[in-house]
């Protein structure tokens, strides 16, 4: 199983790109499900969760080809054309899904084309339970009998899903976007209340407008769809990762180092942006993406809360602990999304953070340095934590179990290596 060794104490300088978005590019992908044209996606990223879907997709039907890796403006990611002419296949595997919880967001695009499916329950990242009960209540209030059997979701729609108002109890990402996508080829008018607002929720909804989608709210709490007979096929380039970006931001800030984030949109980082700039690292939106640099001294520590979008994201809240970790002074973060999302504090503690966990909350003592020191990586952004960590250490740190970053962050070694970090693979 591979390693990553880094010797910390060298401040990131230069420029990185910015990959395009994991959590967008999934979901994305699902909604070639909904037309027997073909939908053509730059700008994914190379990751394993883009591969494992990818297998989904294909044993369902979907004709997928990569056409290279350049778009007509430069680099613009891999290219992927997906072509479901026809569903021959309506059951996602345990096998399969197991591996990444996204793979759930087939669910609703085959009950809207094909009238049924049978979908496994999902793995992933163990970080919380996180059910998917919004999903089937959405899908049900759309006219899906659903029901769960022997660890499957079993959903049927004979006559076609009608539009329905679908009002969630609670902000949910994954439901918003398999209700979005079923609702576009049910009967009559769905609103959705209560909508996740998150960007890549928008980059959906504007790929299934491409795709002759009628769809109005996007960006809002409130998402109006007109169902319609049929979807083509369209062209669509995935939004910025505003969790690489911001974890990048990170690493510039823990070095004291200076960086360029080339693509980055600062309308996603909002948040993230007003909360660095209280620790005293200046972020600036460029012509060309997001300029970060650490004022002099340390940072300082601020508290923070995890929250739905427009608010701080729990996908930045262990690289914003291991910035805290170094902080002048205390902060206090609290994680309001995910209830086992502190399974780095332990590996974090190996390397001289000053870090008490109580219940939902973290209080993080700032300490003028940390130690290289062996950890394991437990989930995905865990484990960009503990490479964060590794870069402000004095000494050398071994992360193990990086197969997580691989699921999240394309070129990791390579992006911080061209910035001057001491960092290589070991396979």
């Amino acid at each position: 199983m591979d390693k990553i060794r880094i010797r910390g104490g060298r401040p990131i300088e230069g420029e990185i790109p910015i990959s395009g978005a994991k959590n967008a590019a999934l979901k994305v992908m699902a909604a070639s499900l909904l037309t027997a044209d073909t939908l053509r996606l730059s700008n994914l990223p190379h990751l394993a969760d883009i591969t494992t879907l990818a297998n989904v997709l294909a044993q369902h039907g979907v004709e997928i080809h990569m056409n290279g890796a350049v778009g007509d403006g430069g680099h613009a990611g891999r290219v992927l054309e997906l072509t479901a002419r026809e569903i021959t296949n309506t059951r996602a595997p345990y096998d399969l899904v197991r591996k990444m919880r996204a793979s759930v967001l087939v669910l609703g695009p085959l009950v809207a084309r094909a009238g049924h499916a049978e979908v496994s329950l999902p793995g992933g990242c163990a970080i919380g339970t996180r059910p998917v009960d919004l999903h089937l209540q959405g899908l049900s209030a759309l006219g899906a009998e659903v029901e769960l059997r022997d660890g499957y979701i079993h959903a049927h729609a004979p006559k076609g899903l009608h539009g329905a108002e679908v009002v969630f109890p609670l902000v949910s990402v994954g439901a918003t976007e398999n209700v979005l996508m079923a609702a576009t080829l049910a009967k009559g008018e769905t609103r959705i209340v209560n909508a996740a607002r998150e960007p890549e929720v928008g980059d959906l909804a504007e790929c299934l407008v491409k795709m002759g989608a009628r769809i109005e709210g996007i960006g809002t709490d409130t998402l109006t769809i007109q169902g319609v007979e049929r979807l083509g096929g369209a062209e669509h380039a995935i939004t910025p990762d505003r969790i690489e970006a911001g974890t990048y931001a990170v690493a510039a800030a823990i070095t004291g180092g200076e960086v360029d984030l080339i693509g980055a949109r600062a309308d996603h980082l909002r948040t993230t942006i007003e909360v660095l700039g209280r620790a005293g690292v200046a972020v600036v939106e460029t012509e060309r993406g997001l300029h970060v640099a650490r004022a002099n001294g340390r940072v300082k520590g601020v508290d923070i809360m995890t929250e739905p979008f427009p608010g701080f994201p729990t996908d930045l809240q262990a690289q914003f602990m291991a910035l805290m970790s170094v902080a002048e002074g205390a902060s206090m973060i609290t994680e309001t999304i995910f209830e086992n999302r502190f399974m780095h504090v332990p590996e974090m503690c190996r390397m001289g953070a000053n870090i008490n966990v109580h219940g939902a909350s973290a209080m993080v003592r700032g300490q003028t340095k940390l130690a290289g020191a062996e950890v394991m990586a437990t989930d995905l952004r865990a484990s960009v934590s503990l490479v964060l960590a590794a870069l402000a250490a004095e000494g050398e740190s071994i992360v193990n179990r990086v197969y997580h970053l691989d699921r999240g962050y394309e070129g990791l070694e390579a992006k911080l290596a061209a910035c001057g970090a001491e960092i290589e693979r070991i396979k």
